[in-house]
């Protein structure tokens, strides 16, 4: 839309003081589509898109962003490998496009993968683009290739992509957009060349997973990045769960000096509206009340990211319901909550199996907590079967003391249980092991690491305890608060695999050991830094030793939901078979 408008000339000659000039007043209503896209699923991806492009229409924007890879989802993976996925991908671009003919000045932005390799069975030259296409009445204006490839933690972009060189500006509603994917906006270059190629805004289409804090850092990124060129910001952003990484959605827009004027919601689908302006001194946009999201507490976000990353692999993998192994203790205790919250309560299951080294209160906090959330209970002993494993192997261990191989046994029992009820009704068995654990492999392989997603796998148990407490003083999805019985929480933590056992029996405590966990694996802090930070040698090397020797464990853990920086899986990439030790030939002090 736009309007003449009048304006006194800026002549400084006396004799045309009084002359006017005129310039055209637009002004462009865009759209976010921060929508939860499926890998792989071409043809429900373009459907949302569409659908997306005509309601934006019908509410007055011209000018649709979607996230990156939206046509395919994000991330695809070795499926970019395959030439007949990328041929789909491409078909369906053109459909899209093909759709919207009939949306006069319309413009659509799509992500899509574009492209092919070289490829032998020795050597791969990847010739793919990470592109995204500007679409308009039917056709494909431009197409946009990628210039920032990210290749560290979770990212593996340049297994897949080269890095295009190009600029794309164009135009919506008589406005110059500057298109950039994703890690564009995090350099200078791309911005830089985009406003030397005339661009009045920037709009940056995004698939950045989700980490605690990454909301904050995003929007500061970005604010350095607007103020730096001296253009407004849009930042298109994505929503939903894939495998172990969680999108936050959380689009926003910023004026050129960084300041926010449209923030969405996190982990909610959504069209997100702004609307921008030409001025005499360029492009901005309106401000509106109500268009920044109020702030919401890290532990919200942290609650929300699991619940979506639950939700989102139970259904998108087409599974009736989930089941878990309660045992009384925290772990278990806030699983069953979460996957309540993401799933509801009829489609979640809960078997306590008792040991003859269960507490009688790990029975009655099972069964109060399964009351308060109304889901299906069952207990299964294990007594009987442990018996009878003991006594098939009395012969083979006659004259050796019972160790943890006894209680690995119990911890077998269980898993085999799970498994089995998995394998007869169908629902997805979640693990209930920590990052603490997973790190330490204070676990049992086949015995409480089976199951199929493990919804704690990044929460250290210190977090574990405080996302408890948060929860049960808060019911953000409207399933009741106070989930967890008090002494739950309150209770020293146990296996409770041989009598009077605590986890403090074989790890150090919990604050200790999570502060070592925190410093060196996830910021790679070496051990004398970890030590001159105030831990003890022994300590610290004990815990490095754990981490180390544990790997194969993690290799055969279930996918888990990544919500720190530096997760277990795709972040974290050790050898199994290692001689490496970074204390070899110093002396302890």
């Amino acid at each position: 839309m736009w309007k003449v408008v009048r304006k006194p000339c800026d002549s400084k000659a006396d004799d045309i003081i009084d002359q006017p000039f005129f310039y055209i007043d637009m002004t462009l209503k865009l759209a976010i589509a921060q929508l939860n896209f499926v890998v792989g699923d071409l043809a429900g991806n373009a459907r949302k898109i569409v659908d997306a492009a005509r309601d934006a229409y019908g509410q007055g924007a011209r000018l649709l962003l979607t996230p990156e890879l939206s046509i395919c989802g994000y991330a695809a993976e070795d499926m970019f490998l395959r030439p007949a996925f990328v041929t789909a991908c491409d078909d369906a671009v053109r459909a899209v496009a093909a759709e919207l003919a009939d949306l006069d000045g319309m413009v659509v932005v799509v992500g899509h993968p574009t492209g092919g390799s070289l490829r032998s069975r020795s050597v791969a030259v990847q010739l793919r683009h990470n592109a995204a296409s500007v679409l308009s009445e039917g056709r494909i204006l431009d197409t946009y290739a990628k210039r920032e490839l990210p290749n560290y933690q979770v990212f593996d972009e340049r297994r897949y992509f080269t890095p295009g060189d190009g600029v794309c500006v164009f135009e919506a509603g008589g406005i110059r957009v500057g298109l950039l994917i994703c890690e564009d906006a995090w350099f200078d270059a791309p911005a830089q060349l985009a406003k030397d190629g005339g661009a009045e805004i920037l709009a940056v289409i995004n698939a950045s997973p989700f980490h605690v804090g990454k909301e904050g850092e995003r929007v500061a990124r970005m604010a350095e990045r607007a103020t730096a060129v001296g253009l407004p910001l849009v930042y298109a952003h994505l929503v939903g769960g894939q495998d172990e990484v969680v999108f936050d959605g959380a689009s926003f827009a910023l004026e050129a000096d960084g300041a926010r004027v449209v923030q969405a919601e996190s982990f909610q689908e959504r069209l997100v509206f702004a609307q921008l302006e030409r001025r005499a001194t360029g492009v901005g946009f309106v401000r509106s009340e109500g268009a920044v999201a109020a702030p919401r507490a890290p532990e919200a976000q942290l609650w929300d990211a699991l619940v979506v990353g639950v939700r989102d692999y139970i259904g998108k993998n087409g599974f009736p319901g989930a089941i878990l192994g309660l045992s009384g203790g925290i772990d278990s205790a806030l699983v069953l909550a979460i996957a309540v919250d993401a799933l509801g309560k009829d489609r979640v299951r809960a078997v306590m199996m008792p040991s003859p080294y269960t507490a009688d209160i790990s029975w009655i906090d099972a069964r109060e907590m399964a009351k308060r959330l109304g889901v299906r209970y069952d207990e299964i002993s294990i007594k009987h079967t442990f018996e009878s494993f003991r006594g098939a192997l009395a012969e083979e261990f006659k004259g050796l003391a019972e160790d943890t191989t006894e209680e690995n046994l119990q911890a077998r029992i269980r898993g085999t249980l799970l498994m089995a009820l998995s394998n007869k009704f169908g629902s997805i068995v979640l693990t209930t092991g920590n990052k603490s654990e997973m790190a330490t492999g204070y676990c049992t392989l086949y015995g409480d690491m089976a199951g199929g997603f493990a919804v704690i796998k990044d929460l250290l148990k210190t977090t574990v305890f405080a996302l408890a407490r948060w929860r049960n003083a808060h019911d953000p999805y409207g399933t009741g608060t106070e989930p967890i019985p008090e002494r739950i929480i309150t209770r020293p933590p146990s296996a409770e695999l041989r009598p009077d056992q605590t986890d403090q029996d074989s790890l150090p405590p919990y604050d200790i050991l999570d502060g070592i966990l925190a410093r060196y694996m996830e910021d790679d802090e070496g051990i004398d830094e970890i030590i001159a930070a105030g831990y003890e040698r022994a300590v610290v090397e004990r815990v490095a030793r754990l981490i180390k020797i544990n790997e194969y464990k993690r290799r055969q853990a279930p996918v888990g939901i990544r919500v720190t920086h530096r997760s277990f899986g795709k972040d974290w990439r050790y050898p199994i078979t290692s001689k490496f030790n970074e204390t070899a030939g110093r002396k302890t002090v």
